[in-house]
């Protein structure tokens, strides 16, 4: 960090401390050279994430999308919000460990299906019948029969 008084190259920090926000990191430095103090702050800096949908058009990834979804799948089932968001938070969590700056609706729908799986028996089914769009009854039924042969006894 370079001194903005006389750019001098070391500084040595003096104190250091959490913004109110929690965002970022206060630090002051104390010029090795001059002696001069100065603030400086440290943040993470965020990788914007790109979602590729299914025709190719890109968007900025949003949370909520997902969440709605999994929501919705979830309407009348015993299903707290908490478990929701947790599930989320794991989902989310596995997208940004690819450290890939764009991913498909695919991957994040496939993310979503094997961890709502073990969320509730049939808000896997309605999700998977949006996500997989069920054309017929019998499409509908081999998802089923998948789920069930895979579904430890």
């Amino acid at each position: 960090m370079n001194c903005p008084f006389c750019s001098h190259y070391e500084s040595k920090v003096v104190d250091s401390r959490p913004t109110d926000e929690g965002q970022a990191i206060r630090r002051r430095r104390e010029c090795i050279s001059c002696s001069k103090r100065f603030t400086t702050y440290e943040k993470i800096d965020e990788i914007p994430l790109i979602v590729v949908k299914k025709n190719g058009n890109r968007e900025p990834y949003n949370r909520n999308k997902i969440l709605n979804g999994i929501i919705r799948s979830c309407e009348k089932r015993p299903v707290s919000l908490k478990d929701i968001e947790e599930l989320v938070d794991q989902i989310e969590k596995q997208i940004y460990n690819t450290m890939e700056r764009e991913i498909t609706t695919t991957l994040i729908g496939n993310l979503v299906i094997d961890k709502i799986k073990d969320l509730d028996e049939v808000a896997y089914v309605r999700f998977a019948s949006v996500y997989r769009e069920f054309k017929d009854i019998n499409t509908f039924m081999d998802e089923v029969k998948k789920f069930l042969s895979e579904k430890p006894e």
